[in-house]
């Protein structure tokens, strides 16, 4: 047994998830989506009990410290009885202690101790986050009654000290709202009905016109963003933009819409990064909240805001807090160092080792089982002849995206892979983007970066030169959000990343989420052979084996 301090972080809130930090570097991050599979599940009492201790070995070993985060939402009344949660179902090393930080607090924790600066300006935007009257950090405010709530939050950093340089606070009257975050969730929800869309309309913005709607910009004082009444009037007009709910109103309208608001928040964030830039007087910034998952935004932030870097981490948006929580209990309350820092994502349980063998002893009677003499060479040749094949191997991914472990992957040479995914296997809309996954060292050749981008986090042009070449993951707008890869993080997919290059002459593969319409990314062999199943991919890869359907789907251009 390890003597070394183990910190346990619980995000309560949407996106509910769970973190294990032990001594300096050994971590785990796990979010509720995958063991429910319901997206954005919420966390709520009977979590521990139930879904997390089962799921995750590290958990049952002595805990030294537990750090709960909670944001606006009624969960933190419930506070006594997700202590007597902790107590019932974790054992601790000496004395319980428990502690919670606040929600963008947790935010930075979970972007600045992971990222690879020693001092960095820290940006967290989000739609909204704790109370003033749960705050468990200083900030300079004159006006800060109890209810107002954070929606962004702007730090300096140095590893061991953190100082609050700016927060927005904001009523939390829809009726008039503020912020960044609240703009494009309201922006959101013009669009697409439900919850979580955003990603949606970053894809649809290319296929409108940014100004043909005649809308403002959103104004910018400092760091603090408002929302015109010009904007609250279009967002009030439902009827006009229901063309994803109803299939009432236009496409174009739709299209012109998510351009428009598309433009205003990168041109607001961008006006905020300045104001950062130049009150810390920093060189890299780290950004985290849900805004931070606009890849386009994020493009433009690395080459436009002035910061020499930008670190995003693969987990930005609130499901990435449990680690935030358990990094602030170590380096704050243990007061011990961590030299954890986000070079892959693969952070989630140790793989069972008999769990793919279960599953594929119980797999029915449709699926074939092989396991190939050279696994990596068998999937080259499927994904050459026009095929889809899900990829499910080793730890999953703590994050939204798919990097390599929880895969679906096809070749991007093939100009009917986009549709055929997004129709047959996605089951999602015809203009949603795909991404491309490319070896390292020639990442700068195909597209228009110049350092490695391992989260798939940005934005970035496809050369003209090779955009005909790579028409299922080149986006109307010329650009991909890709991912480097990279032997030393991410070795599998490394491998048979090289061999589909010495195969093809292309060092570039289509890569997207392991998981049906709706679903979160996979979690277990079993989830992996059900979307195998209920989808249109024509193999799923599980090293060292290879399981095909016995009636194979059809195959694009054939």
């Amino acid at each position: 047994m390890s003597d070394a301090p183990t910190v346990v972080g619980i995000n309560r809130t949407q996106d509910g998830s769970v973190a294990v930090v032990t001594g300096p570097g050994t971590v785990y991050s796990l979010q509720k989506e995958r063991l429910t599979r319901r997206k954005h599940h919420w966390g709520r009492l009977g979590d521990l009990a139930n879904l997390y201790v089962p799921a995750l070995a590290a958990l049952r070993g002595p805990i030294d410290l537990v750090v709960e985060c909670y944001s606006s939402d009624p969960e933190i009344e419930h506070l006594a009885a997700y202590r007597e949660e902790i107590a019932q179902c974790l054992t601790f090393r000496d004395d319980r202690r428990v502690a919670t930080v606040s929600h963008h607090l947790a935010h930075l924790y979970s972007a600045f101790y992971p990222s690879p600066f020693a001092r960095a300006a820290v940006m967290v935007v989000d739609a909204q986050g704790s109370r003033v009257k749960d705050f468990t950090e200083e900030f300079p405010s004159t006006e800060a009654a109890p209810d107002l709530l954070e929606v962004a939050s702007f730090y300096t950093c140095e590893r061991g000290r953190v100082g609050c340089v700016g927060k927005q606070l904001w009523h939390g009257d829809w009726a008039d709202p503020a912020g960044l975050g609240c703009f494009y969730y309201l922006l959101t929800r013009t669009i697409f009905p439900g919850e979580g869309n955003e990603g949606k309309v970053m894809g649809l913005a290319p296929f409108g016109q940014p100004h043909a709607l005649g809308l403002p910009d959103l104004p910018v004082d400092g760091f603090r963003v408002y929302i015109p009444d010009e904007w609250l009037e279009i967002f009030a007009d439902r009827d006009r933009f229901a063309f994803f709910a109803t299939g009432t109103g236009t496409f174009e309208d739709c299209a012109n819409l998510a351009a428009e608001g598309q433009r205003a928040f990168e041109s607001a964030l961008l006006r905020v990064a300045g104001w950062v830039y130049r009150e810390t007087g920093a060189a890299n910034l780290c950004f985290a909240g849900g805004t931070a998952l606009n890849c386009s935004a994020n493009g433009r932030l690395l080459r436009e805001s002035g910061f020499t870097d930008v670190f995003i981490p693969p987990s930005p948006h609130d499901g990435g807090t449990a680690l935030g929580c358990a990094l602030y209990g170590m380096i704050e309350c243990l007061e011990q160092p961590s030299e954890f820092r986000w070079v892959n994502d693969f952070l989630g349980p140790d793989p069972d080792p008999g769990a793919v063998e279960d599953a594929l002893r119980a797999a029915p009677p449709d699926l074939v089982v092989e396991r190939p003499a050279d696994l990596v060479d068998e999937i080259v040749r499927l994904l050459d002849s026009g095929r889809v094949v899900g990829l499910h191997s080793g730890r999953s991914e703590s994050g939204p995206r798919a990097l390599g472990d929880r895969s679906i992957l096809a070749d991007a040479r093939h100009p009917e892979l986009q549709r055929f995914i997004n129709s047959q296997v996605k089951g999602r809309e015809w203009f949603r983007p795909l991404a491309p996954i490319v070896l390292a060292d020639a990442a700068a050749t195909i597209f228009d970066v110049d350092r490695p981008a391992p989260f798939m986090q940005y934005a970035a042009e496809v050369r003209p030169a090779y955009r005909a070449a790579l028409p299922a993951i080149t986006h109307i707008d010329g650009t991909a959000r890709l991912q480097t890869v990279e032997e030393a993080n991410t070795p599998f997919l490394y491998t048979l990343l090289t061999a589909f290059a010495a195969r093809t002459g292309c060092p570039v593969l289509l890569n997207t989420s392991l998981n049906r319409k709706g679903d979160p990314l996979v979690e277990t062999p079993r989830d992996a052979l059900d979307c195998l199943r209920q989808t249109s991919m024509h193999a799923l890869a599980m090293p060292p084996y290879l399981v095909r359907k016995r009636v194979e789907p059809p195959v694009p251009g054939r």
